[in-house]
Parts: structure tokens; sequence; C-alpha cells
């Protein structure tokens, strides 16, 4: 990061916050955010008071009105996204517009700005996805390894995904919503009480970004290994750390959820590399020779399994509850 200029788009969410930090302590000499709150780029302005802090007005749906903060950029780390699954249900093109569009104007951007690396962020959603969230950013992920294969490698920017489960504590995740709940005495509201999710924090979050950034080869997409909790796990160890107990209330699966996630599917995993802590899977090198569609196949599917939530290392309520003292608070993000 010595001397580059970085780019995070939707910059002043809950990653952009935590990504922020982690780059203010490194030698960059120039981070710009580019959103569309003026209001939260604003508290941001005032919060970090860094002359190295560069704020663009601007949405990712507007390729022309978005260059300008792309000029002289290093990297980019594309955050901006509509992230809610059951406002993306009622208004899938708005998905569309911001996941996929405007996912494709950031590319476009790179290429024009001669941009060198941009991590992409997804979501365990976009496998096997049931929700218009999950489908428009599994489109975001065919197009940024689609798009990949396009640019000259000794030219083009490197452009990698990362795809990850629940953010604890992110903006609208179910944590601080529990969290309230419980402090005003309850019921604590529950869809589903054996539903499972894929846990991380923040800064793991921010770790598998940097990872990725890191080791990243074009189409690449890195997923890191996370435990799970059920939902009920998850409302017991909230109400831990809070010191009270509540009534629960089942309320039922909302819109366009499922039981359990998938952070790499079978097919995926065919071709994942296993490098620890992390999976990498390899973009697909196959060409449009359809010989290879019609009369080859690949056998190694057969045999392999895919990554879900239900059959990850499961949480306790004393280690999630441990889990949740560390995070810097349960209430929803400014």
């Amino acid at each position: 990061m010595e001397g580059r200029t970085i780019l995070i788009t939707g910059g002043t969410g809950s990653f952009g916050n935590a990504v922020l930090k982690n780059l203010l302590g490194s030698g960059a000499s120039e981070i710009r955010i580019l959103s569309r709150d003026e209001k939260k780029q604003d508290d941001m302005r005032r919060r970090y008071d860094s002359a190295r802090l560069k704020f663009y007005i601007g949405d990712v749906r507007d390729l022309g009105g978005i260059m300008d903060a792309f000029r002289g950029v290093d990297y980019v780390f594309h955050a901006a996204a509509l992230k809610q699954v059951p406002s993306c249900e009622f208004f899938p093109m708005e998905a569309v517009r911001t996941n996929v569009v405007g996912s494709d104007n950031v590319m476009s951007a790179c290429i024009a700005s001669g941009v060198k690396k941009a991590v992409f962020l997804s979501t365990d959603k976009a496998a096997y996805p049931v929700n218009a969230m999950g489908m428009s950013k599994a489109l975001m992920e065919k197009n940024v390894i689609a798009r990949s294969r396009s640019v000259d490698p000794s030219k083009g920017p490197v452009f990698c995904v990362t795809r990850y489960g629940n953010v604890m504590a992110s903006r609208g995740s179910v944590i601080p919503l529990f969290a309230n709940q419980v402090a005003r005495g309850g019921p604590v509201t529950m869809t589903d009480p054996a539903m499972t999710r894929f846990l991380m924090t923040l800064d793991e979050a921010v770790g598998l970004v940097l990872y990725a950034f890191e080791r990243g080869s074009p189409g690449d997409l890195f997923v890191q290994k996370s435990p799970a909790a059920t939902i009920d796990t998850l409302a017991d160890a909230v109400m831990e750390v809070v010191g009270k107990r509540v009534d629960k209330k089942v309320i039922g699966t909302r819109h366009g959820e499922k039981r359990y996630e998938t952070l790499v599917t079978r097919e995926e995993m065919a071709r994942a590399e296993d490098l620890g802590a992390h999976y990498v899977v390899r973009p697909d090198d196959r060409d449009l020779n359809y010989g290879k569609y019609f009369t080859e196949g690949d056998s190694s599917i057969d045999a392999a399994g895919e990554y879900t939530s239900d059959g990850t290392r499961r949480l306790g309520v004393a280690e999630l509850a441990a889990l949740l003292r560390r995070l810097e608070t349960l209430e929803e993000p400014a």
C-alpha cells in the first residue's frame, strides 16, 4: 500500500469504516471514499480528520458520474451494494441496477483509469441463490470472472472476488436487532430457531479482502472457512452478553431466506484449492468449444461436496457469547 491511492466504493458502510481503519495505518498516500450518502461522508470526515482521506459523491449505477473518483487510483475495494434480502425481493431490478450493472461500471472505470487490482465483495447468498439479492450477487461474480477473461493480464486490472457469510453486528444484521429487543425486555423475534448461518467479525471480513488482494489472480474467488450457529443459539448468546433473559417468539421465515447457507457449491468445490484457513476457487478456463459441453463432462464434480453452514463447525452459546463480547458494540453502527 506504500504510496498508493486506494478507493473504497460504498465506503460509508460497515465494511468501509472497518477497512478504512486498517488502511489509515498503512503507507497509503490517499484513500478515497465513494458513496451516495453525504451525511455519512461528513460524519466520517469529522471522525477521522485525515488529510489523506478524500470523499466523492456518486452512484455506481452511473458510470459517467463515478469516473472522476477512479482517476489515478491504484487499488479498488468494491463494497457498494444492496444487501437486504427482503427489500431486494420486492425491488429486484434495483438489486440488478446496483449489484450487477453497478459492479460492471466499476470494472469499466477500473479498466479506463488504469487501476491495477480490484476486489469485489460478495455473499454466501450467491451460492445456490434463491432470493433476488443472492441472484444479483451471483451475476456479479459471473461477470467479474467473465470480464477477467477479456482483460489483457499484462496491462489490465486484476479482478477477484471474496464471498463470506453474515458479518456480526454489521449494519442491518440480526445481532443489533436482538440486542435492542433484549434491552427493551423482549421478546426476541426469530424466523426459524434451527436456521444456521456462517458468522464472522468485521475484522475477519477485512482480513479476507486483504488476503484476496495480496494473493488473487484474475477471476479468483476466495472464501474463508467460518463457524456457524443456529438462530436460537445466537439469541441465547445475545441474552447472555446483554445480561437479561427474555421470551423468544418464532415469526416464521422471511421473504427469500434459506434454512442454511452455502459458501462453496459442490460444483466449485471440485476445482477449489484448500489453503488451510481459506478456499480459493479458480475460474473455469474452458472456452466456448461446444464439444466440451456436449461430449466431455467433469467427473471430479461427482465426488465433490458443498461447504454449508449446516456442515461446518457449530458454535455453542458460551463460545458465541465470548465472540460477541469482542465486538466494539452490539448496537446498530452509525
